[in-house]
């Protein structure tokens, strides 16, 4: 298991990865998700039975790189927020910029299967929950592929790291070394998902400070069978 690594206001953070959640469905108007999955459905993406979804995937999914394989031209990122529990204390829970790099070719034979078949990449810097709390709703999340903006929103269109923390609570798993990402906001219909590279950001306008994490796709040869 390689641990994450995150600079925290000029401090070094170590966090081994145990338990990795994707969420899913997750956006804070659940009559505009309903409206998504219908969408989805017509796409043959399967419907989920409840939502907002958490899916499991594996701890070692969890990476910080700069490179991405993909065996298919069909795989795309996802502008998320990921909340790192580093520690047993409130102000030990991080919050960082992250891409759910997802197999789309495979979504539509199970969502958490697609999940399972790509890295969730996290940036190398974080802040403390804590010190963004009292304005989670005005953080900013965008993804650019292909040098153009794919999303763009606020936090406030995805449920609050709060509800995640309380949903982790009943579930037994707010412990150190828990990592959840949050779901994303929408695409951009005329922008290619499918071109490279990735960056995502996560930006606080009160500072004007800004998270990244970003990565380059590679195509990995064809099968030799």
């Amino acid at each position: 298991m390689f641990p994450l690594r995150f600079d925290v206001a000029g401090t070094s953070v170590e966090v081994p990865v145990r338990t990795l959640l994707n969420a899913g469905y997750a956006g804070r108007s659940q009559d505009d998700v309903a409206a998504h999955v219908a969408e989805l459905a017509e796409l043959g993406v399967p419907a989920p039975t409840r939502t907002p979804c958490l899916y499991p995937v594996a701890p070692y999914l969890a990476m910080q790189t700069g490179e991405v394989p993909a065996q298919h031209g069909r795989t795309s990122g996802e502008a998320e927020w990921a909340l790192v529990i580093a520690g047993p204390r409130e102000e030990d829970v991080l919050l960082t910029a992250a891409c759910d790099h997802t197999d789309r070719a495979l979504e539509v034979h199970g969502v958490a299967w697609s999940k399972q078949a790509g890295p969730d990449v996290l940036g190398s810097r974080a802040w403390r929950l804590v010190d963004v709390a009292d304005r989670i709703d005005s953080l900013t999340l965008s993804a650019h592929v292909g040098g153009r903006r794919l999303q763009h929103g606020s936090l406030g269109e995805l449920l609050t790291p709060a509800y995640w923390l309380d949903e982790l609570r009943g579930l037994g798993l707010a412990e150190e070394g828990t990592v959840l990402l949050s779901g994303t906001i929408p695409m951009d219909a005329e922008v290619d998902q499918f071109a490279d590279p990735w960056r995502v950001e996560l930006a606080d306008p009160a500072t004007g400070d800004v998270l990244t994490c970003e990565y380059t796709v590679r195509q990995l040869p064809e099968p030799i069978a």
